[in-house]
């Protein structure tokens, strides 16, 4: 039997057995994880840019008084980016939270430290980062709003 295996296998870099498999397992489970991550990234960009755009499009009219009044783009744009920002850091910080009282069940899944200051600062800049973009085209448009447009609107 062990002949005939080896006939099969010979030139191959699978190995024919269970122990090569599980070598390689670390690998594929950080494959996994990464292909998550970035997945969940992604899902987080796509929810609070959609999130961040029905609170500008429910506050048009707010816009358009504040602007009429004399708010200058930069005001609305500071409006919008602050109330993103609370929620977003509020996130953040749970995130961060949970991730340091979980880290003795990630350990398990994890060769390096599971609470690297470098790997928890890299993830929340990145996340901060994305989601800048992510709240950039809502309040860009709510910095746009013409105040007539916005007044009549209601």
């Amino acid at each position: 039997m062990r002949a005939i295996i080896a006939r099969v296998h010979v030139g191959e870099d699978v190995p024919p057995t269970l122990s090569g498999w599980s070598a390689n397992r670390t690998a594929i489970a950080t494959w996994i994880f990464g292909v998550f991550a970035w997945l969940g990234l992604a899902l987080a960009a796509v929810g609070l840019h959609s999130v961040v755009s029905y609170t500008v499009a429910r506050r048009t009219n707010e816009f358009g008084i504040r602007m009429a009044l004399g708010a200058q783009r930069a005001d609305v744009l500071r409006m919008v980016f602050g109330a993103a920002s609370v929620s977003l850091g509020a996130g953040m910080l749970a995130g961060i939270a949970l991730s340091l009282a979980l880290s003795q069940v990630i350990a398990k899944w994890v060769q390096g430290n599971p609470r690297d200051p470098a790997i928890l600062l890299a993830g929340t800049v990145l996340l901060g980062f994305v989601s800048g973009l992510a709240c950039a085209i809502p309040a860009r448009r709510a910095s746009k709003v013409d105040p007539m447009i916005a007044l009549r609107s209601e």
